[in-house]
């Protein structure tokens, strides 16, 4: 029985050790082992609190940053990031910090910048999206990696060329149609356009990459798997993956899941950013309603009464300025982070394996030193020769839409179906922000207008 007893007390004893090993490895020797990698190389943050890192303290400064609403100045960076701005002051314009046992290393010199961007190793990593966004999107394009990404970033380039763009500009202005027909029929001078755009960019996605309307798209793989054959004709999104799943000739083949995971990330994608694009700019226009004036001049020249065209689109240089410019203040995505698996050199930077590089898109959109000390105002001109202009020749600078191959592949369809939205409310409304709005821009995933952003329209 002792012999017995000694036994379960040695097993005990070496798995509590083992136990008490890798935990302290994950929340302390990783840490310093970071820490003593690069504070030689003149990189420094907050100090890391054991297990929760600087999480605590981001949450109180960002309370604190939240707890009221600003007015209308559109320097939002303190008020979204206040521990990136604090710790910009203190610690320089590169520095590391904890979210949880993870290092984030903050990452905004240029020529870092430019270093990173043409690592491909470092560009083709997987972006860290947090358990929420996990749980949505699931392995869909965003997080998956090797040849399943390839394959799904090869259907997602077929679904989304120049070509098929041309073609879903109908279907765009059908559903714009049908939006501006809702606000008639309503009779309302003022409305939140935030959960108006919300409900037509569900829409123009739906009817467009899913070959269905927002209502019809809740069923949507199910009822299109039951018609799949030889002959079905339809190259909407949904269909090319369909078609890749049948297919006995692919190496490579995506499993249903893969598709489902696929279709949620493209619809909380396309119609999550496009709509919030939409809504910070129509509260844009409505508060500097002299752009206004400039962009539906230029629409009537382009169409006059009629509607927006592929080609007519592509000719829209004042709303596409409109549109770079309310990206670079409203960016929906804040941040870039990739994950960096083994020790590697960039630029003058020797990296540890384990460690997250962080851009910190909103902090560079906002900066001074690469737009000037108008950085803070909506001044679209600033875009009139270019975005290597605009940024003066920084234009690893400018990242709504992230950066190399994994950057947005719906990029050009969104700003399609933004120019398109907005040119048909131009033919129709002169609006104005409502005495009801309140500016609190937040963040919760995306940048988002937190009380909704209410306009009021008067018909032409």
């Amino acid at each position: 029985m002792a012999t017995f007893l000694g036994i379960f007390i040695a097993i005990l004893c070496s798995v509590t050790l083992l136990l008490l090993f890798k935990f302290l490895h994950k929340f302390w020797w990783i840490q310093m082992n970071i820490k003593r990698v690069l504070s030689p190389q003149g990189i420094h943050g907050p100090p890391y609190s054991f297990i929760h890192g600087n999480t605590k303290e981001i949450s109180n400064m960002r309370k604190k940053s939240m707890s009221f609403p600003m007015d209308t100045s559109h320097y939002i960076f303190p008020r979204v990031q206040p521990h990136i701005d604090s710790w910009f002051r203190i610690y320089g314009k590169n520095f590391v910090y904890w979210h949880g046992p993870e290092a984030m290393l903050v990452v905004t010199e240029p020529v870092i910048l430019k270093e990173i961007m043409s690592n491909r190793e470092i560009s083709m990593g997987k972006q860290d999206m947090g358990p929420i966004m996990k749980k949505i999107v699931g392995e869909g394009l965003i997080s998956s990696e090797g040849d399943k990404w390839a394959k799904q970033r090869k259907i997602a380039n077929h679904a989304f060329h120049a070509e098929r763009l041309k073609n879903m500009v109908p279907a765009m202005v059908q559903s714009v149609d049908m939006m501006l027909t809702r606000w008639k029929e309503a009779g309302n001078e003022e409305m939140d356009v935030y959960e108006e755009f919300r409900i037509l960019t569900s829409e123009v996605i739906s009817r467009t990459a899913f070959g269905s309307s927002y209502e019809e798209g809740k069923q949507m793989i199910s009822s299109r798997e039951k018609t799949m054959d030889e002959d079905d004709s339809r190259n909407d999104y949904l269909g090319l993956l369909l078609k890749s799943h049948h297919d006995i000739h692919e190496n490579f083949k995506l499993s249903t899941q893969d598709i489902i995971d696929d279709c949620k990330t493209f619809y909380a994608a396309g119609h999550g950013t496009v709509s919030l694009l939409l809504s910070w700019a129509t509260l844009l226009l409505a508060i500097h309603t002299e752009w206004q004036e400039k962009a539906r001049e230029e629409v009537r020249q382009v169409f006059g009464n009629e509607n927006p065209t592929s080609e007519g689109i592509a000719r829209l240089k004042t709303m596409g300025m409109i549109i770079n410019e309310t990206l670079r203040l409203y960016p929906p995505g804040i941040a870039i982070t990739r994950r960096v698996g083994r020790e590697m050199k960039v630029g003058n930077l020797n990296l540890p394996a384990n460690i997250n590089l962080q851009i910190p898109a909103l902090a560079l959109h906002h900066d001074p030193k690469i737009w000037g000390q108008e950085a803070h105002l909506f001044k679209p001109d600033r875009f009139s020769d270019g975005i290597v202009k605009a940024t003066n020749d920084n234009p690893e600078a400018f990242l709504p839409f992230g950066y190399g191959p994994r950057n947005c592949v719906g990029s050009s369809f969104g700003i399609n179906e933004a120019k398109t939205a907005l040119s048909k409310i131009l033919q129709r409304y002169r609006f104005c922000r409502s005495p009801n709005y309140v500016h609190a821009p937040l963040h919760r995933i995306t940048l988002r207008p937190n009380s909704g952003v209410q306009i009021i329209f008067r018909a032409l």
